[in-house]
Parts: C-alpha cells; structure tokens; sequence
C-alpha cells in the first residue's frame, strides 16, 4: 500500500465530505477511493470516518490522524518543491483567483507580461463571483474585494473600489438628471443582484446607510451588461469604478450621486503564509502589486476628473 497516497486520498474525502466528491478531486474511479480508505483503515486498525448515506464524517481518531497527515503532505511537497529548485527559480504553476470583471480588466494584462518576464511559470487564472477557499480549492494567491475576516493568511492591500452610479448622457437629457438618492424612484434601472437589490438600492447619508427603493427595468447576470445597458440608454445603474473608468473618461457614461456613495471597498492580494515562499508567488507578488496599485488608482482618479469638471462647467 502506497501510504502517501492513501493519506492523500484520505484528506480528500475529508475536505469533500463524500467519496464521491473526493474520487472526483483526486481524478479516480470512485471504487478505488473506496478501497484506498479501507486498505488505509485496515492497516492502521482504526476507524477513520463515521459513515452515512450523505457524508463521511471523521471519527476521533480519524481527526488526528487527518491533520497529522496533512502535516506531512505538506513536509513532503515542501521537500519536493525545495529540490526542483522552486524557492530559488520561478517556475512550475501559479493559480490565481479573483472576481471576473476585476480579472478581466485589471489582472489579466499584468499576468500577460508576468508570462512574458518568467517563461517558467505557468498561470491558472480562475475567474468566479464567489469568495474562493484557497486551501480547499488549491490557490495560491487571490485578489479579494471587500473587508476580510480573521484568518490566518496573509493580506497585502493593493487599493479600494468605488461604487459609481451612472447612465449615458442621453438618457439623461431624455429623463432628467436626479439630484438625490430619492429621485431615483421616477427613473428606469439596471441592477446586478449580487451588487444591489432590483427593488432597493444602498445608499449613505451621515455616515448611516439606508435604502432607496428602485425600479428596475433590466437586470442583468453580470456587471459588464449592466454597464452595456447603460451605455444604450437603457437607464441608470451601479457598478464598481474600475469598470466604468474608460466609460466616464470617454464621457460615454456621466457618474452621479458621488456624494452619497457608500464607502470604498478594499481591494487585497491574499495568500497563505509558508515557511518558505515559492519563487513564482515571491516573483508574482514584486511584478503584480505595484502595477495593480496604479490600475486600481487609474479609475478613482477618473471619475473624480470628471465630477470636478462637472461641478466646474456648472459654475
């Protein structure tokens, strides 16, 4: 029996929860991973996990025993990584992670001419409007939006994003401009649901937040067709200042409401801590955070230009 391997196995079934989902993580037929943890139970003549027909739980034993062998998995592949010269060269496959529009615009151009500076690394960009777990999901580094929790990763803050209210001058000549939050119940939306309710929009007055009840004439999967629908005149929508920065520069979009916005969000590159840091991630890190400083800088400056220039005209 290949203990190593059976380890392996084991800590997928924790992590999954089902022999199911670990066959499917480890690339085996789900037989194998059967006869994999029972070999493994068999040889240490212990009960690993208490079994039923919707998960396997870990047993007494099987907790100790779970956590040690994720020690040692992580000793050896430490080993490994030591001796391929991956704390010393760059190379091998880095995954990252982040939000899909954020990906797109800001973090897939710096990983091209990451590519081009370190032929030797390999990149697995994972784009998803989800908070990724990177030990569970195998990530090495992810660019967070939003306040992060108590944990044991470390954080290393890049910016903030802005919530930007917006719709096209057109519209706007048509329909009127609102002057308050209040207004915008005469006026047609567009929301993103992850973003904003499609009845009732977040604002801030006094440093409180409260709720402005909309009506939302499109709504929309994802922020890129919200701020489409809002370059044809479809309505007013909100989306974060990153994505409308080219927009409101080119003057295709006209920010509103800047006065009563909720607070920026911050933006983080969060990895976990090692006792030694791979070459690549220590690479990625130098050549990532100082030009997503200045991407991220990019747009709030933009958007404030063009508030500035506003309020300048109306003089």
């Amino acid at each position: 029996m290949d203990r190593l391997e059976g380890m392996s196995v084991v800590l997928a079934v924790a992590e999954a929860g089902s022999l199911t989902a670990a066959a499917r993580r480890q690339n085996m037929p789900l037989a194998t991973v059967s006869r994999k943890v029972s070999e493994l139970e068999a040889h240490l003549r212990t009960k690993l996990f208490n079994r039923s027909t919707r998960a396997f739980v870990p047993t007494d034993a099987g907790v100790s025993y779970i956590a040690a062998a994720k020690r040692i998995l992580a000793d050896v592949a430490e080993a490994e990584r030591a001796v391929s010269g991956e704390y010393t060269t760059p190379r091998g496959e880095l995954s990252v992670s982040t939000l899909v529009a954020l990906g797109r615009l800001c973090l897939q151009p710096i990983l091209s001419d990451f590519l081009k500076a370190f032929p030797e690394v390999d990149v697995h960009l994972n784009l998803q409007d989800r908070t990724v777990n990177l030990l569970e999901e195998h990530v090495d580094v992810v660019l967070r939006v939003g306040d992060l929790p108590d944990s044991s990763l470390v954080a290393v803050r890049i910016g903030e994003i802005h919530r930007v209210v917006c719709a096209s001058a057109a519209y706007l000549e048509a329909r009127g401009t609102p002057k308050s939050p209040d207004d915008l119940v005469t006026h047609d939306c567009i929301s993103y649901p992850p973003m904003q309710s499609p009845s009732a929009w977040r604002f801030r007055r006094d440093q409180t937040d409260y709720l402005v009840p909309v009506r939302s004439r499109f709504v929309a999967s994802n922020l890129e067709s919200a701020c489409d629908a809002a370059r044809a005149g479809l309505g007013i929508t909100e989306a974060f200042s990153y994505l409308l920065a080219d927009s409101i520069s080119s003057r295709q979009l006209v920010p509103l409401l800047q006065d009563s916005q909720p607070a920026p969000q911050p933006v983080n590159i969060v990895y976990s801590p090692n006792r030694l840091m791979p070459a690549k991630l220590r690479a990625f890190l130098d050549f990532a955070v100082p030009r997503l400083r200045e991407r991220l800088a990019e747009p709030k400056d933009a958007a404030r230009g063009n508030s500035a220039r506003k309020r300048s005209a109306r003089r």
